[in-house]
């Protein structure tokens, strides 16, 4: 009986099962692929903050790098009662061209308007960016390549020409591990047609998917010697931060420099002035008495020399104020307040003309501990250090372990090698070792000395700038004491000088003395004042040195600054 051949209902069961299988196996293949991948991925970033703190670097605290504390000097002193002021003629202004600014206001002006500062702070993103860079070299590479070749060869005796042509495509993903090796997938796939050959399959597909992971042993083995680049790059970054701060602490201390050297300039100014309305006074006393036969002609003469030696004195200290408000403004850098403009600044605070009798040693350590000139060197000692560490192991043979693992297909159909492939039908393992062991390795030597001795180089360098650090406090407490005790003794001359004009006027009324002796009287008197505005602004200023010599700051309050800005937090009265 013949067979009846299968209706399309008949078939119909088969087709869909064929296409469920073939659907199973793409979901099988899908599955496997994701699975290799995760996996490979997880190798590759399995270890938290690699090179950044994960691997054994000295990570310094947010707060240390960035927090600038304030310098509370009576926390370092105790205090004496401060004595009685210099006082001086006030002078002509307008108030229309008026701005007034305290120290604090100053402060905050500089921090978000100098430009040195605004320059200094690009630094450290500019650094961070080698971070990024550093890690990119663990990023996975996916690449791939397509590829055709023609080959015609002429006939021979044995037989015909021949002409192949081949089509060669490959797909593959590298990914370095962070124990120093790499792992990489790789698919590639050939198609070849070839005509007037014998036996030959037309076309044939070559298929050969692999997996090859490759570790080095000694050399370059750990991922302590893979973060090295990451390592570098950090440590680099954070000496930016600490270069950052200094930087911030630098401005402060020029900001709060220039407010009490245009303060010292405009009491000057005013004593010169008060010198003037003293000598013009002195002349009009030398008419009158000249007009009653007291004194001789001679001293009014003498008396007009005194005023005009007076206003040339004027002159040099109105451009003394011009100069030091220019230089306030530039620090900073305000609105409204430009160096050439005819704004003119008013001093909100008063000089803080309290005694302290000073803790040197509590100073040096405060100094040891938050000047970043010492934190910028210790991290270079521990960049230094990581640097010995890789060295030694640079002096290792390279010794790598690498094993592969293939799958081969090879149909007339693209499906048809694949389906060899996913059933593991053709095989292939790959092992093998290598070795390397420069003959001499002069190389690594002088690698590893050159490390060292930049090791040592630090050290001796963190030891200088140690005893350094204490010279400068005790300098600035130095000259914080003396000047306080300036400030004493500048009041007490300023008191004998004023006592003596006294004297002098009433002797040259009475016709004893002569227009000169006044005028030296008076001379005498504008020294001893302008010596005791001196003294106290030089105490100002010393106060500025000794916190800058801390590594802190005179604010009110404390500063954080970021790569984005400065902020500030209050950190008290």
């Amino acid at each position: 009986m013949n067979e009846i051949p299968d209706s399309p209902l008949a078939s119909a069961p088969r087709l869909r099962a064929g296409r469920t299988d073939q659907l199973g196996l793409l979901r099988l293949r899908l599955a496997l692929f994701m699975l290799i991948t995760c996996v490979t991925l997880f190798i590759a970033g399995c270890i938290k903050d690699f090179g950044t703190g994960g691997t054994g670097e000295e990570v310094v605290a947010f707060e240390r790098l960035h927090n600038i504390d304030s310098f509370d000097t009576s926390k370092y002193t105790t205090s004496v009662p401060p004595p009685t002021q210099p006082t001086t003629s006030p002078s002509e202004h307008n108030p229309a061209d008026e701005v007034m600014l305290s120290l604090e206001e100053c402060r905050m002006l500089a921090l978000r308007n100098n430009l040195d500062l605004k320059v200094e702070l690009y630094t450290p993103a500019i650094t961070q960016t080698f971070i990024t860079f550093a890690q990119a070299a663990f990023e996975p590479l996916a690449s791939g390549s397509l590829g055709f070749n023609r080959n015609n060869t002429p006939p021979t005796k044995l037989g015909p020409g021949v002409r192949s042509d081949t089509f060669n495509a490959d797909a593959n993903l590298q990914v370095p591990l962070q124990t120093g090796g790499f792992l990489r997938l790789d698919s590639p796939l050939s198609r070849l047609s070839a005509t007037n050959y014998p036996g030959a399959v037309d076309p044939n597909y070559i298929a050969g998917p692999n997996v090859t992971f490759s570790q080095p042993l000694l050399r370059g083995f750990g991922p302590y010697v893979a973060a090295q680049g990451i390592r570098i790059a950090f440590y680099q970054y954070q000496q930016s931060e600490a270069q950052a701060k200094l930087a911030v602490i630098r401005v402060l201390a020029e900001a709060d420099r220039a407010y009490w050297t245009l303060y010292s300039a405009r009491q000057t100014l005013d004593v010169r002035r008060a010198q003037y309305a003293s000598a013009d006074a002195q002349l009009a006393r030398a008419r009158r008495e000249a007009r009653a036969g007291v004194i001789a002609e001679v001293d009014i003469v003498r008396a007009e020399s005194g005023v005009a030696d007076q206003v040339e004195q004027i002159l040099l200290a109105e451009n003394a104020v011009q100069s030091a408000a220019r230089n306030l403004k530039r620090i900073l850098n305000k609105p409204g307040l430009e160096i050439n403009g005819k704004a003119r600044i008013l001093l909100a605070t008063p000089p803080n003309n309290t005694a302290y009798s000073l803790d040197r040693d509590r100073l040096i350590r405060l100094a040891l501990s938050q000047r970043m000139e010492l934190l910028q060197t210790e991290l270079q000692i521990a960049a230094d250090t990581a640097s010995v560490r890789v060295a030694r192991n640079g002096m290792l043979p390279l010794l790598a372990f690498q094993y592969t693992f293939g799958l081969n297909g090879n149909g007339r159909t693209v499906n048809g090698t694949y389906d060899q492939i996913w059933t593991k039908d053709y095989e292939n393992h790959t092992f093998g070792l290598q070795l390397q062991i420069p003959v001499g390795n002069a190389a690594a030597r002088a690698q590893l000395r050159q490390a060292l001795l930049a090791r040592l180089q630090q050290l001796a360098t963190r030891d200088q700038q140690i005893l350094q650090v204490r010279q400068d406090v005790l300098d600035a407490a130095d000259n914080f004491e003396t000047d306080w005790q300036r400030i004493l003794a500048s009041q007490k001359r300023v008191e004998l000088a004023a006592r003596t004009l006294d004297v002098e006027t009433h002797q040259f009324e009475l016709g004893l003395r002569t227009s000169t002796d006044v005028l030296i009287a008076q001379a005498n008197l504008g020294d001893a004042q302008s010596s005791a505005i001196s003294a106290v602004t030089d105490y100002q200023i010393a106060q500025v040195d000794l916190a800058f010599a801390t590594g802190s700051s005179l604010t009110a309050s404390g500063v954080s600054w970021r790569e984005a800005g400065l902020e500030t937090q209050s950190s008290g009265p």
